[in-house]
């Protein structure tokens, strides 16, 4: 398995520093990866086109691969239009992703927010990854759905997802900490999706203690903070295991998502996933 880790595993430092994605690719040659996960948002011009420039020069100087290119899209929208905005974010994130020589594009299903429920907006989801997937299989990308939010976080609700649009090239980003947020063990979570995986993110949450900075509230109320992988609530050990004995042979990233520095806690987070690996003996 390979390392490598999320640009928004950089959050804080990349607000208060002002970093470019090429200096996140640079820094992540520092840290010993594999690879990188960029992220659609953080291009800083509506012409990213100079930016991806600087990117593939930082890749070529460093040596490291694009893991996976996230669109940030929402599909649980009540107008068509909408609908049909989402779906160009996830077509131009695949034109991106075979731009920088990755076959993963990390993709969303939709937010809870108003009176609108994962009923309401499972046949968005569906029908817009529908949409999406001819294009996916044309470019030999694969579109990997991330367990993400509180409306369809649930293992059983992105199993649905995956089985209804009925395509090889629609699987599961399965994120170890997010399960957490909709009351569900990673672990479960896990033995239902294993075979649907084929990107990973690493990451780990306990629950908000008295002092901790904001938290991210889950679906009956509880708050979560982010941790370095292995000090919160997760156990990775078992989903590295499981890995290994399906064979996995993708990509790990890194996403963390705590309050301590970034930079200390991801070259934290490198050592741990090093370690783990090699214990397992991945």
């Amino acid at each position: 398995m390979k390392v490598s880790v999320s640009m928004y595993s950089l959050a804080s430092t990349i607000k208060q520093e002002g970093w470019s994605v090429a200096d996140f690719i640079h820094y992540a040659k520092k840290i010993s990866l594999d690879g990188v996960e960029l992220l659609d948002f953080y291009w800083k011009g509506e012409d990213p086109s100079s930016e991806i420039i600087e990117a593939k020069e930082a890749l070529h100087d460093t040596g490291l691969v694009v893991s996976a290119y996230d669109v940030s899209n929402n599909f649980v929208k009540e107008s068509e239009e909408e609908r049909a905005a989402e779906v160009e974010k996830i077509l131009k994130g695949i034109s991106v992703a075979k731009e920088f020589g990755t076959d993963i594009v990390r993709v969303f299903c939709g937010d809870l927010h108003g009176a609108l429920t994962y009923e309401d907006g499972q046949q968005w989801i569906i029908d817009g990854l529908k949409a999406c997937a001819p294009k996916a299989e044309a470019a030999g990308v694969t579109l990997a759905i991330e367990n993400h939010g509180l409306l369809a976080g649930k293992s059983r609700q992105v199993e649905d997802i995956i089985k209804n649009v009925d395509s090889p090239w629609v699987k599961s980003t399965f994120d170890t900490g997010n399960f957490l947020l909709v009351h569900e063990e990673p672990q479960l979570a896990f033995d239902r999706l294993k075979r649907e995986i084929v990107h990973v993110h690493f990451k780990d949450f306990r629950e908000k203690e008295e002092g901790d900075g904001p938290g991210f509230k889950s679906t009956q109320g509880v708050e979560l903070v982010g941790t370095v992988p292995g000090d919160g609530q997760v156990d990775l050990s078992y989903i590295v295991d499981g890995l290994k004995q399906e064979g996995y042979e993708g990509w790990l990233s890194i996403e963390y998502e705590g309050h301590d520095d970034a930079r200390e806690a991801n070259e934290e987070a490198v050592r741990r996933l090093r370690h783990l690996l090699v214990r397992e003996g991945a």
